[in-house]
């Protein structure tokens, strides 16, 4: 009996070894093959420096739409399709203008941009005194008396001593999404908010701001405003609190417009109902080209199913990119992929985003089981080779979000975090800032953690 037990042990163990062995290999020539076969980096060239900024509703979206298309089709994938999703439109018209005017006649022009969703100013454009807060909080503080007829200017800065950048963001953005809402109730006449950026530069960096149920009356102007444009703003209000501050935005909500999510798949040798999603979202603002975000994470996640193909391995469930519109204003494509997998009834089991720049890739963060974490954590070994060892839990991506259901894996290729603010909704987000290298290493990072979720049949859906 006890030799039959350490035969059936020593057999289970040389089946572990052996799987290892062959996991070792294949991420091994999916590494090799990413690194000196990659299309990643020429697609995003062409995406960034041929139509340039890709806004919903904008005709450089569209045109991303017909190109991403185009080089999925000439992947021989299983299929490929556009599905349709309404979005909004927001133009951003002509280019922005500020000025600090400390008495009349003496001005200093600073950088500005409009906020996404934020109404225009009037033609003449606002001036007004300013005064500056740290906290939506401090709009309750001083009340109506103090803030009517002023520009509020919402001056908090990411916090610098957290490592992981993405939590200093979370601990700062809400003045920007919520920071108009609350200062027209109290009867602003516009805002001005600091912009998401740890670097003192001359860069404003753009970003949704969301007027809640305000009613159109209420609703003012607001604008991001450069971190060295925030410093100098600052400091001469301590210097004279009676300074003037002007801008003029030309911006414009107009009515919705048809879209399309662009999807491509290859199809399951032995589950194919089981479908595992790898995406990025296709749309970026207007002032750069979007490359960082998320440029990057499109050609990424396309490129996951062309090394799949490349490596010979043939998958056992559905594997299926989607390229969201319109996750930075509105997410209706990410939603609209959701509603529509429920309502045909698919069967969604591991959902991977990438959606955090194309630096060099550091790990993944995980929505899943405790017993699917488990899973994930033994993989981690053979990721420690190309340096990808953080496993954490934490959220897979706003686009893939919609699709939580109990037993899936969500996961977010998580890069090197400390560069990815500086380029954030910003004009420097451009094709140059992205290292080949690193954005290839991503894509094979993330082709190599679809092969073991599929490989090993993680997450399940009842």
């Amino acid at each position: 009996m006890i030799k039959k037990l350490c035969c059936l042990i020593l057999f289970v163990s040389i089946g572990i070894i052996h799987a290892q062995t062959q996991d070792e290999k294949q991420l091994k020539k999916i590494y090799d093959l990413a690194l000196t076969k990659g299309k990643a980096y020429d697609w995003l060239n062409y995406l960034s420096n041929q139509i340039g900024g890709r806004l919903s509703g904008s005709v450089q979206a569209e045109q991303a739409i017909t190109y991403t298309k185009a080089e999925l089709d000439s992947l021989g994938l299983d299929r490929v399709w556009l599905q349709p999703v309404m979005v909004p439109k927001w133009v951003r018209g002509t280019p922005e203008f500020a000025y600090i005017e400390s008495k009349p006649g003496y001005t200093s022009n600073v950088p500005i941009c409009a906020l996404g969703g934020s109404v225009s100013t009037p033609p003449g454009g606002v001036k007004a005194n300013v005064i500056e807060v740290r906290e939506l909080s401090d709009l309750d503080k001083l009340g109506k008396e103090k803030i009517q007829g002023k520009i509020v200017f919402f001056n908090r800065p990411m916090d610098p001593t957290l490592l992981n950048t993405f939590q200093a963001y979370s601990g700062a953005v809400d003045q920007r999404s919520a920071g108009a809402a609350q200062a027209g109730k109290y009867g602003a006449v516009g805002v001005i908010v600091r912009s998401m950026n740890l670097k003192l530069d001359d860069y404003p960096h753009t970003g949704s701001t969301n007027y809640g149920d305000l009613p159109e009356a209420q609703k003012i102007p607001a604008a991001a405003i450069s971190t060295n444009g925030a410093e100098f703003l600052s400091t001469t209000l301590k210097l004279d609190p009676n300074i003037q501050f002007y801008f003029k935005l030309n911006c414009k909500q107009l009515e919705d417009v048809p879209s399309f999510n662009v999807i491509g798949e290859i199809k399951g040798s032995s589950k194919p109902e089981e479908i595992m999603v790898v995406g990025g979202h296709l749309d970026s603002w207007d002032l750069g080209d979007g490359a960082h975000d998320d440029g990057a994470g499109c050609v990424q996640s396309m490129e996951v199913l062309r090394l799949l193909k490349l490596s010979g391995y043939i998958p056992k469930r559905t594997i299926r990119v989607v390229l969201f519109m319109n996750e930075e204003n509105g997410l209706r494509g990410g939603r609209q992929y959701a509603s529509d997998a429920q309502a045909k009834g698919e069967k969604h089991v591991f959902a991977l985003e990438s959606d955090a720049g194309g630096f060099t890739p550091r790990g993944f963060s995980f929505d899943s089981s405790e017993s699917d974490f488990a899973t994930l954590l033994e993989w981690k070994s053979l990721f420690e080779p190309y340096m990808v060892q953080e496993f954490t839990k934490g959220g897979g991506g706003a686009d893939i979000g919609p699709l939580k259901k109990e037993g899936m894996v969500l996961a977010g290729l998580r890069p090197d975090t400390q560069r990815y603010f500086v380029h954030h909704h910003a004009e420097n987000d451009t094709f140059e800032h992205v290292n080949r290298r690193e954005l290839e290493l991503g894509a094979a990072a993330m082709t190599s953690l679809i092969y073991l979720a599929d490989t090993y049949q993680l997450g399940s859906v009842d």
